[in-house]
């Protein structure tokens, strides 16, 4: 009489083998969620910050330039958040008692900076310059979306290599006259490729596509 095919040990194994198949399955699964997640992509990524601060409201129905609050964004590589005294330069007057600004009320008084939340963040490996793509004319919708109708900013754009790149090597779509890159809702009054064209020649912009100008 032959013995069993395979040792005892290895049907003791089977519940193991079980446990290892759906627990594989559940991490293949975790994996491509958070793949798709905004935390990865970060489109739609929106994080709560410390002041409810309405873009809406301010850079929409009261009009005021992003360059108010972004100093540096037409100046420097990176677009300045606003520290507290530049908030409380309208509201020592405007709602100086609000409960929503009790944070900026505090970081003033203490000196330290408002505890802004990153919302838009590049690699530490990606150089992004803003002022050279603020004074050539591309408009701050062309990366982030209609922020003057966000009650709460959100990353609405990509911002992946591919994406990028598609405006480097094809930029007459996102030009504009620099004069009206804070217009978030500006409207040409003439056909956008050709006058996206005309900002182009005019402004000699040829952007780069080699990968120094973005890994340095």
């Amino acid at each position: 009489m032959s013995g069993p095919l395979f040792p005892e040990w290895l049907d003791r194994m089977k519940p193991l083998v079980g446990i290892g198949a759906v627990a594989g399955g559940l991490y293949v699964l975790a994996v491509l969620y958070y793949g798709g997640s905004p935390y990865t992509w970060r489109v739609g990524y929106s994080p709560q910050q410390p002041v409810p601060f309405s873009h809406q409201l301010h850079a929409g129905e009261l009009g005021m330039d992003c360059r108010y609050c972004h100093t540096t964004v037409d100046s420097a590589a990176f677009a300045a958040v606003p520290p507290a005294a530049t908030c409380m330069n309208c509201h020592k007057n405007i709602a100086p008692q609000s409960r929503k600004l009790l944070e900026v009320r505090e970081t003033f008084a203490s000196g330290d900076p408002v505890p802004w939340i990153k919302v838009h963040h590049l690699p530490d490996y990606v150089y992004f310059d803003h002022s050279a793509h603020v004074t050539r004319g591309v408009s701050c919708v062309s990366c982030h979306g209609r922020v003057d109708q966000m009650e709460q900013v959100f990353h609405a754009k990509p911002l992946t290599m591919a994406w990028c790149l598609e405006c480097h090597r094809n930029p007459d779509p996102h030009l504009r006259p620099p004069e009206f890159v804070t217009d978030l809702d500006w409207v040409p009054e003439e056909d956008a490729l050709e006058m996206g064209r005309r900002v182009r020649e005019e402004l000699n912009i040829n952007p780069p596509t080699s990968c120094s100008t973005c890994h340095r």
